[in-house]
């Protein structure tokens, strides 16, 4: 049977997210002026610079991790003849690679760091990206069971992306605006945010879709969250520990609540899917789509 003679149902939340993609979503790193960045960054101080420079080595290797890792959930999704999810997940590979592209810009247009940074990335850095997860998505391509999805989804979407991704973004952007510096990166950011907000509404529907179906795999999303939650945070830690006193005047505590607070908003959203009928899900997630700005 050819799967496109069904037609698409443009009214199921990934077709919407895929709209908005298009709409969003198109945005070139190449096209953002940087002058007055290279300019600010001359005059930092040498911390403000190296804290910079921290966070950006984090969000290097991370964007370049899930750009690298999401490929066999796609295929998992193929595989099932989900046509509109499949859709939207190809803009959602696109948008990391788009992801790597700004911050690499970064690196090179900005800091002018050739070299290596990975001396930036602590213990507990390394056990989320380098181990967890590719673990969690590799896993996909000899068992793409449910169970399987959950934990990929949950490690990928609701944790690297909806917990340490959004923190990260929350006190980089909030640093560079309030010390009016960086327009360009400042734009690049919000952009960037436009296209996580779309990959975690994906998360939060392909979870509730899932554990909707079978709800014993509540308890597998929520222990996989509870599991990697104390790496996320010990991330946070480990950055605030590397100085003293902290550029920027940045407190660890704000960004400890932040994380622990998207922590719970995401994990209370997936919990309502226990035992919800599909169009529940739909609601949820339209609502969530509707809410986004991009």
């Amino acid at each position: 049977m050819i799967t496109t003679t069904r037609g698409l149902d443009r009214q199921t939340p990934p077709m919407r997210l895929y709209e908005k993609a298009k709409k969003f979503g198109i945005w070139n790193p190449a096209d953002l002026d940087f002058a007055q960045d290279v300019s600010d960054w001359n005059n930092l101080a040498d911390e403000e610079r190296e804290i910079l420079l921290r966070l950006t080595a984090l969000f290097q290797a991370g964007e370049e991790a899930v750009t690298l890792d999401l490929l066999p959930l796609i295929m998992a999704i193929a595989k099932e003849g989900r046509l509109e999810e499949e859709m939207f997940l190809t803009t959602f590979l696109f948008e990391e690679a788009k992801h790597t592209d700004f911050f690499s810009r970064f690196l090179t247009d900005i800091a002018k760091q050739s070299g290596e940074i990975s001396h930036f990335h602590s213990d507990n850095y390394k056990m989320l990206f380098y181990q967890a997860l590719p673990e969690a998505l590799q896993a996909l391509e000899t068992d793409p069971s449910p169970a399987a999805q959950v934990r990929a989804s949950v490690t990928y979407n609701m944790i690297v992306e909806g917990v340490m991704a959004e923190t990260g973004y929350y006190a980089y952007f909030n640093v560079l605006d309030q010390n009016q510096i960086m327009p360009g990166v400042r734009q690049g950011i919000n952009l960037l945010k436009q296209d996580e907000s779309r990959h975690i509404a994906y998360g939060i529907f392909l979870l509730s879709r899932l554990i909707s179906e079978d709800e014993s795999l509540w308890e597998i999303a929520q222990t996989t969250m509870n599991q990697l939650l104390p790496l996320g945070l010990g991330i946070i830690s480990d950055v605030f520990s590397a100085y003293d006193p902290m550029p920027f005047g940045l407190k660890e505590s704000d960004f400890t609540n932040y994380a622990v607070s998207q922590f719970s908003k995401r994990l209370a959203r997936v919990e309502k899917a226990k035992g919800a009928h599909l169009d529940d899900i739909y609601r949820i997630t339209h609502q969530i789509i509707e809410d986004n700005d991009g």
